[in-house]
């Protein structure tokens, strides 16, 4: 494994200089902080954030063995036969008879990702506080200039679990789930505001909570092999504090590793500590 040390004005912005000067992204590499930027007083005292990213250098795994072919067998030249004469061309008249060759297939149309909703949560549900859901999330759909449809339901007690269904929901989750996550937020404050009784949230959109979920907890195997392989501890990116659980809960029972979590919203992060 190989790394590099590199220099920002915060933490994030020298992990970003290292994934472009190595062409790789996040899931590719570790990060270790060196040094945390310090702002200083008055611009006095101010020093940068200092990470080192390690990865992988395919150059450094063993090349397959390939063995030499044999020597090809010389054989006696033959004399080449003489050519065939080249055919005439058909006249213009039968060429014109012959059937046209038919026209090539159109390419398939981009296969879009759909939200798939649990066959276990049944039908909707049309209580007080699911129309107060419905009505802020379609008002807010509108003003984003996006189309998506709001459908409710009662997973249990006070827990709705919401599904926003159509076509290119991208503009919805934003990068890595940024604006999903903005988006649940504000429909909780909205639906709970002035309310003595809170009912909890959960907003999905084209599946995009469990595909995330399956990821993390592979980026958390992977980087604990790291941890245990080369002794050495590695932080992770900062994280809400959902994935922050599903990467403490992923490697709770992974040997010789532990992990805690350091710093403050927003930029609160996952530690993959090694334990001997």
């Amino acid at each position: 494994m190989r790394y590099i040390d590199v220099t920002g004005k915060t933490e994030a912005e020298a992990i970003e200089k290292a994934l472009a000067q190595l062409g790789l992204s996040r899931d590719d590499v570790s990060v270790e902080i060196l040094e945390r930027a310090k702002s200083g007083f008055l611009g006095l005292g101010s020093s940068p954030a200092k990470v080192r990213v390690s990865y992988d250098d395919p150059a450094e795994e063993a090349a397959p063995v390939v063995e030499p072919a044999p020597a090809p067998a010389v054989e006696e030249k033959k004399p080449e036969p003489p050519k065939a004469e080249k055919k005439a061309p058909k006249p213009q008249a039968e060429r014109k008879a012959e059937a046209p060759k038919p026209p090539k297939a159109e390419k398939k149309a981009e296969s879009v990702e759909k939200t798939a909703i649990p066959a276990e949560l049944g039908e909707e549900v049309d209580d007080a506080k699911s129309q107060q859901i419905r009505q802020f999330l379609s008002g807010l759909i509108a003003h984003m200039d996006a189309q998506a449809e709001v459908k409710v339901y009662l997973a249990e007690k006070d827990r709705y679990k919401v599904y926003l269904v159509g076509e290119k929901l991208g503009q919805l989750i934003g990068r890595r789930g940024e604006t999903l996550d903005a988006m649940q937020q504000l429909t909780s404050y909205a639906v709970n505001r002035g309310s003595d009784k809170r009912v909890r949230i959960y907003l999905d959109a084209e599946n995009y909570r469990e595909k995330r979920e399956e990821s993390l907890q592979r980026l958390a195997v992977k980087v604990a092999g790291k941890v245990v392989k080369y002794r050495r501890n590695v932080t992770l990116e900062p994280m809400n504090a959902y994935e922050r659980h599903v990467i403490h809960t992923a490697l709770q029972d992974y040997a010789h590793v532990t992990t805690y979590s350091m710093g403050t919203e927003p930029n609160r992060r996952v530690v993959v500590a090694y334990e001997r």
